[in-house]
């Protein structure tokens, strides 16, 4: 994959007074037999110590879900769209 056939959607980091931090990175990727979709994503939440609270992505060409527990053996992916809003809508029910 050339640098020219990658394109950056998002690459945000913010960090919360609570000691929490959200990392989110979207590529727009060739389609491939690893990302069939075109989409390179990686959503976190975690503490600035290195925690995961809770991260979906398919850097390794898998989609996945991970928590504190670990990886989510139980997770099947719905679609990047549907992973973004639960992502969110996840990352909402922690903050609160």
């Amino acid at each position: 994959m050339a640098p020219d056939d990658v394109r950056v959607l998002e690459d945000t980091e913010r960090r919360f007074e609570d000691g929490t931090v959200l990392r989110v990175r979207v590529l727009d990727v060739p389609v491939s037999e690893k990302f069939p979709d075109g989409v390179k994503y990686r959503l976190h939440y975690g503490t600035d110590d290195g925690e995961t609270l809770l991260r979906y992505d398919n850097s390794h060409g898998v989609h996945e879900r991970h928590t504190p527990d670990g990886l989510d053996e139980d997770y099947e992916f719905p679609g990047y769209g549907a992973v973004q809003k639960r992502f969110w809508d996840e990352v909402e029910q922690l903050r609160d």
